[in-house]
């Protein structure tokens, strides 16, 4: 599949859906859907990375998704543990940076380990930047940049008066990142399921009955190609 044409999302973020219910469809354990989203995971990767997209982010693992039956959380904790390390080399190849935005605790130290040491060798790294969601929340993610900012307050670092959307934004997981220019929700479903609340605020989206497991690179251009035929305003207006 070619690289569209034209001017391209800058940061593009994925809810990545429909694991389960690829599986369910095939009389499969739920586990069996992830293993085989790890192919769509690599793939889109690669994709970001070859037509040099800024940013892509990935909804992994929320802060939600610890109610989940144990067997299927234990499995996802190895598994995006084992996905860093047999594919981190391949990353740092391809000049991939991995950023980390959710909260540390409770994942596993075996898990923070992986990701820390995937953070760590691409660090340098000038290419995309891609951003594993790995016990992530919107509305966590507010509380905790509210809770630095406090910290800061008290601490006369900063003076409230001062703060604005802009400074604000310094306190998120990633203020380095620039906001998604879009969204893509795969499996049909159509909520952002707390998923970067304040970056979403003015992203395109985009939603595809497509389950993730079986999204490849044509469906990402697709995508694309919609997100490039709208207009984005940003509140304003549209010139006559």
């Amino acid at each position: 599949m070619q690289k569209p044409s034209g001017n391209l999302p800058g940061h593009i973020a994925i809810i990545m859906d429909g694991n389960g219910r690829w599986a369910t469809g095939r009389n499969l354990p739920r586990v069996a859907g992830h293993k085989a989203g790890e192919e769509a995971i690599t793939d889109i990767i690669r994709v970001a990375s070859e037509w040099e997209l800024g940013a892509l982010s990935l909804f992994a693992f929320s802060t939600e998704n610890w109610d989940r039956p144990d067997n299927e959380v234990q499995f996802l904790m190895s598994f995006n543990r084992n996905l860093l390390n047999n594919r981190i080399d391949e990353f740092h190849e391809r000049n991939i940076r991995i950023k980390h935005l959710g909260r540390r605790d409770p994942i596993p130290d075996s898990t923070l380990e992986a990701i820390d040491n995937a953070m760590e060798k691409t660090m340098n790294n000038t290419g995309t930047t891609v951003c594993i969601a790995f016990n992530y929340g919107g509305r966590a993610e507010i509380v905790d940049a509210a809770r630095k900012l406090y910290a800061d307050v008290s601490a006369d670092k900063v003076k409230l008066e001062d703060m604005d959307e802009v400074k604000f934004r310094n306190y998120l997981y990633i203020p380095d990142v620039p906001d998604p220019d879009l969204l893509i929700r795969t499996a049909g479903e159509m909520r952002i399921s707390n998923f970067m609340i304040w970056e979403l605020a003015y992203s395109e989206i985009y939603m595809t009955e497509v389950l993730w497991p079986d999204f490849r690179r044509e469906h990402l251009a697709r995508a694309i190609e919609e997100y490039q035929s709208r207009e984005r305003r940003f509140g304003s207006i549209r010139e006559e």
